[in-house]
């Protein structure tokens, strides 16, 4: 690439200035600001001996002055690692995006916009060191904690859930699980144990959405809960456990389910989301269940390259998952993409990621392996029902209608409805009075 640069600087030259390419006619104090704004965005070249409207002055090259410039380079905060290359009278000085944004010099922060290196305001600043991991909210203060709001059985079944003996004082499991230090409780303690975490935290809560169409227009439920992480993830696994349809297929007396959409995926994709949300956007993570898909909408971008997507793991909450991968939700860090997209392929779904200033997982359904879903699980569910009331009966000719209730788990008006099903297909006959008659079995 060098070579290139230095062989076609003509070229290069009728350019202009631009994100990638910054000319400068002589060495100066301005120099660090340059260097620090193409390490802040994605990188750069500065072309030293070229005036602003492109005419080659040339510059005097020397050790000294590569030397000089590499100090610059060094003294900014966190240092630069730059590298140096020359024509005769133009000295050109590459800088990489850095990795350990944000970069300051003497001078302030800066970022390459266009074909200016601008100073980056407070909020600019914060924000790129949130993208960049710097400041992670899981892990600030909630300095304004009321532990009259700490809830035990939250934080007990969390223990339950973790194999972690509740033999030591609360406090000290705590600091050992990292949620409680001499400064304070974190956000991420409030996020787990917390009653009402939307007290502290605006985008604590889940938002679950079944829609009757594909155009999120006529909404059939609407829930938004506020339980803490784990509560919220069980919610929204439940929640769409209870909207997905599966189809039975009954071969040998063992019965097979085909689900529209394998549990394994979305459950996955609902941990993800919660543990690579940007809380410091104060929205709320959005599940939705639409006739033809599955959409989980994470709000927050990628902290690396799109490219890496799937092959690199890198929590935006790191606390917030060493939490979740003591428990059964999150038991292999690192493989949430992997495992999501397995289960899709082995289900027949196509799954999709769209990446914006949010990830968007898309599940679609599986039309081919399900069909006509909720007349199959109905007429299923009823025959396997009235097979078992018969078989009470036979057990039992004088048994009730609120003993098979109890027996089957279900309510006394359904098991009412299949003894009259029963009825009108001449299966059993009612003998006698209602309390002193018996069920008949009719061959």
């Amino acid at each position: 690439m060098k070579d290139l640069l230095i062989k076609n600087i003509e070229k290069i030259i009728e350019l202009g200035e631009g994100q990638f390419i910054e000319y400068k006619e002589s060495f100066d104090k301005s120099l660090p600001k340059e260097i620090v704004a193409f390490a802040n965005a994605s990188g750069g070249f500065i072309y030293l001996g070229i005036e602003d409207s492109g005419n080659i002055k040339g510059t005097t090259i020397s050790n000294r002055l590569k030397s000089q410039i590499q100090d610059m380079a060094h003294n900014c905060d966190p240092s630069i690692a730059i590298s140096l290359s020359e024509t005769k009278t133009v000295l050109i000085i590459e800088v990489k995006e850095g990795s350990n944004k944000p970069y300051s010099c003497s001078s302030g922060f800066f970022m390459r916009m266009g074909a200016n290196s601008q100073k980056m305001t407070r909020d600019e600043v914060l924000a790129l060191a949130i993208k960049s991991g710097k400041i992670r909210f899981d892990e600030q203060i909630c300095s304004n904690f009321n532990w009259k709001d700490f809830d035990n059985d939250r934080f007990e079944y969390y223990l339950k859930l973790a194999s972690i003996s509740n033999t030591m004082a609360r406090e000290d499991l705590l600091k050992n699980l990292r949620v409680l230090s001499s400064e304070g409780f974190t956000n991420a303690g409030v996020l787990f144990f917390a009653k009402e975490p939307f007290k502290y935290i605006i985008s604590s809560k889940i938002r679950c959405v079944h829609f009757n169409d594909e155009k999120r227009i006529d909404i059939l439920d609407k829930k938004v809960v506020d339980k803490g992480i784990i509560g919220n993830i069980e919610f929204a696994v439940e929640y769409l456990k209870e909207r997905v349809p599966v189809r039975y297929e009954i071969k040998d007396i063992k019965r097979k389910e085909y689900p529209e959409y394998p549990v394994e995926a979305y459950r996955e994709a609902i941990v993800n989301a919660l543990i690579h949300f940007d809380y410091f956007l104060g929205d709320t993570i959005a599940i939705e269940k639409l006739n033809d898909k599955i959409i989980i909408n994470n709000k927050g971008e990628l902290l690396f390259p799109e490219k890496e997507f799937g092959k690199r793991s890198e929590a935006r909450n790191r606390l917030m998952a060493d939490l979740l991968s003591r428990t059964i939700y999150m038991e292999k860090a690192g493989t949430g993409i992997k495992r999501v997209t397995n289960a899709c392929k082995a289900n027949g779904n196509l799954c999709t990621f769209k990446f914006s200033d949010s990830v968007w997982l898309t599940i679609k359904s599986n039309k081919d392996v399900v069909k006509n879903v909720v007349k199959d699980v109905v007429k299923v569910v009823a025959k396997d029902r009235e097979e078992k009331v018969i078989e009470l009966i036979i057990e039992n000719q004088t048994i009730t209608a609120n003993i098979i209730a109890q027996q089957l788990k279900i309510n006394s008006r359904t098991v009412q409805r299949v003894l009259e099903n029963l009825q009108k297909k001449n299966k059993i006959e009612r003998v006698g009075g209602r309390k002193t008659g018996y069920w008949k079995i009719i061959d």
